[in-house]
């Protein structure tokens, strides 16, 4: 189920193609700084009117031409020698690509925290329908020995009806569950990306094992490590530091070359003649208009945004790393307690049933223990599954999901 939501969900292949599109910027971003070379062939036919020119004698004509030259360059360089601004921008452009691909690997934990939340709940719903099953069964003996107490004359009416209720009830509760894990099942079939209407069925149990791996010390260190959004809200800030650098380096001079080489003349014959332009040219910016000035504003305040971001994410792991710790002690001691309450609950249902046989008992007592078994199976049933979730929050709490979910998992 992980491997094909990993292939398939939509979370995981958008995350996928969010990384393509800064890759692709970052490649912009670097050819900034790489030559760029062309070839051009031009012909053009002129006539010029010289008035346009500011010639008022008479003594020439006042159109010249039309005449006609081709120009043909072999290469035209263009290099940034030294420009700051790009290559801070190519900075940039490096640390989103490294908080891109940090983001992908967080969505896969996301999609590794649904799938395996889903999956546990079609666990426990087949748990629940086994224990129903169970109920339906008992109750339909019970019932079937009201009946024939009532035929012997040794129960009254009320007694069997009563027997027949709860039968009608814990099958009702069963058809309950069955569509509960019908719609479980559809809402893990979408997360893996299965084809509409795929009919399915899970291979897995998992049964409740007691987690002892590491401390909530060595956890918190360990999500400060791997957490894959932190990770990214760093390279968000590096990448917001990289921008205010190159706003700043916008008052820098910076120099450029360029140049070309061909052949130009009137046609392209042997009579045309190899030329060449090669131009150095150093900007030094002196006034801009307060548009550097604005740059700078606008990237102190994108860095200061990422920097919050950083902030609030690590808080956000801190609490994910306390809360599952929590809730795996408290779903352990929930299991525990439930457990013992099934063991007694059923210990109670067989001796009312002894006491019902033997005419010690009526109905009431039977089915007030049946309810109470019904009862303690659920705990159980839930504590499991809540301790099985824990586990499955603490392992997207550390980072890498992907790797450490099977160490906390117990498969039956």
């Amino acid at each position: 189920a992980l491997e094909l939501a990993l292939r398939q969900n939509l979370g995981a292949l958008t995350e996928n193609e969010t990384v393509r599109q800064s890759q692709a910027a970052r490649l912009a971003a670097a050819s900034g700084l790489r030559p760029q070379v062309n070839s051009l062939v031009s012909e053009t036919v002129q006539q010029i009117n010289l008035r346009t020119l500011g010639v008022e004698t008479g003594s020439f004509p006042l159109a010249v031409g039309p005449f006609n030259y081709f120009d043909a360059r072999a290469a035209r360089v263009t290099q940034a020698v030294f420009d700051l601004v790009r290559i801070r921008n190519l900075r940039t452009a490096s640390e989103n690509v490294n908080a891109s691909i940090l983001a992908a690997r967080d969505a896969r934990d996301l999609v590794v925290l649904a799938v395996a939340g889903s999956y546990l709940e079609i666990v426990a719903s087949n748990a629940r329908i086994a224990s129903a099953q169970a109920q339906v069964a008992s109750s339909q003996a019970i019932y079937q020995q009201a009946v024939d107490r009532l035929n012997e004359g040794l129960n009254a009416r009320i007694d069997t009806t009563r027997t027949q209720v709860q039968l009608q009830i814990d099958r009702q509760r069963l058809r309950s569950f069955e569509a509960d894990r019908d719609r479980q099942k559809l809402r893990l079939g979408r997360l893996i990306g299965l084809p509409l209407g795929q009919d399915f069925s899970i291979a897995d149990d998992f049964l409740y094992s007691a987690f002892h791996a590491f401390t909530l010390e060595e956890a918190l260190t360990r999500a400060e490590q791997n957490r894959s959004d932190l990770q990214a809200a760093a390279a968000g800030v590096r990448a917001a530091e990289s921008a205010l650098k190159a706003a700043h380096a916008e008052h820098l001079p910076s120099l450029a070359f360029a140049g070309d080489y061909g052949a130009s003349g009137l046609r392209p014959t042997s009579y045309a003649h190899g030329v060449f332009t090669v131009t150095g040219t150093l900007t030094i910016p002196i006034y801009q208009g307060g548009r550097i000035r604005a740059d700078i504003q606008q990237a102190e305040a994108f860095l200061r945004q990422r920097q919050n971001e950083f902030q609030d994410t690590r808080g956000r792991v801190d609490q994910d790393v306390r809360q599952a710790f929590i809730d795996l002690e408290a779903a352990a001691d929930q299991v525990d307690v439930a457990r013992s309450n099934v063991d007694l609950a059923e210990d109670t249902l067989r001796q009312s049933r002894d006491r019902f046989i033997d005419g010690i008992a009526d109905t009431v007592e039977v089915v007030q223990a049946q309810q109470s078994v019904i009862a303690a199976h659920e705990d159980y049933i839930t504590a499991v599954f809540d301790h099985n979730l824990a586990k499955v929050s603490l392992a997207r709490a550390l980072g890498g999901a992907e790797q450490s979910l099977a160490q906390f998992l117990v498969r039956k």
